[in-house]
């Protein structure tokens, strides 16, 4: 008995210490690993959403200067247009473009208005009837905004260009059709500028619309197209090259990518190769 008394006694004080609680120095050492494992999650969740923040804006940033260039090209391959049967003559040539302003004015005789936001400023002339445009709910052939063009009007003027909304404060592509004249309505948002240069019949190189007089807008065949559009305020600073193929840094946070197209007038003799 005195023997099983003894190890009795000796097991009971050999199981204290496995049922003891935690010292300081492992408390201390669980709650410095369970806050590194915080901060490693905080980082990695914050690099992700920062990276798909990031991923976001470019898609955005490609949308829209794929769907620029989309509209006016489709316009400008339109340019001179009038149907087979059709006998009356357009008012003014096909195209007609601005530097670092935006077409106004009369449609038998455009001017060019400056623009504060250097965008250059084109203008596209055709015959509008249920093959080159979108019908309207009437039957009368449609603008660049979808708005009938009249009855009695038949000829189609698209002015497009680039500026700043005053209501929005962002940059975006606006087109005046003949639907409703002297109300530009937007079209894209993030388009920052649109550039064009232009070729004409024999031409070595294409020019900018302020070297074309404006006779020699009847002989020009195709265009080069660019549009540079902006991105959100994400605070990063970003190389791009813009529409003069110029490489440069953006300083307001925001990304920039500038887009090309070169279109061919299809319905302007000569401007085949």
């Amino acid at each position: 008995m005195r023997g099983a008394r003894v190890r009795t006694m000796r097991r009971g004080r050999a199981l204290r210490p496995a049922g003891a609680g935690h010292t300081l120095l492992e408390f201390t050492i669980a709650v410095a690993l369970g806050l590194v494992v915080i901060v490693g999650a905080l980082a990695a969740y914050r690099s992700q959403r920062q990276a798909f923040a990031y991923a976001v804006d470019a898609a955005h940033i490609h949308e829209a200067g794929v769907s620029a260039l989309t509209l006016i090209g489709e316009q400008i391959q339109m340019a001179g247009f009038v149907s087979a049967d059709d006998t009356v003559a357009l008012t003014g040539p096909p195209l007609f473009g601005c530097t670092a302003g935006r077409p106004t004015g009369a449609a038998a005789s455009l001017t060019c208005e400056a623009l504060s936001s250097r965008s250059d400023g084109v203008a596209v002339r055709y015959r509008g009837d249920a093959q080159s445009t979108w019908p309207a709910t009437n039957g009368q052939a449609t603008d660049c905004l979808g708005q009938a063009v009249g009855a009695s009007q038949g000829e189609v003027l698209n002015r497009f260009h680039a500026k700043t909304s005053t209501s929005t404060g962002e940059p975006e592509l606006y087109c005046e059709g003949t639907g409703k004249l002297g109300t530009a309505q937007p079209l894209v948002e993030g388009v920052e500028r649109l550039r064009a240069r232009y070729w004409t019949t024999g031409a070595a190189q294409a020019v900018d619309a302020a070297a074309l007089s404006r006779e020699r807008w009847d002989s020009v065949v195709a265009v080069d197209l660019c549009v540079l559009v902006r991105g959100e305020a994400l605070g990063r600073r970003v190389r791009y090259v813009d529409c003069e193929g110029s490489s440069l840094t953006s300083s307001d946070g925001r990304a920039r990518q500038a887009f090309w197209r070169h279109v061919v007038l299809r319905n302007v003799l000569g401007s085949q190769p």
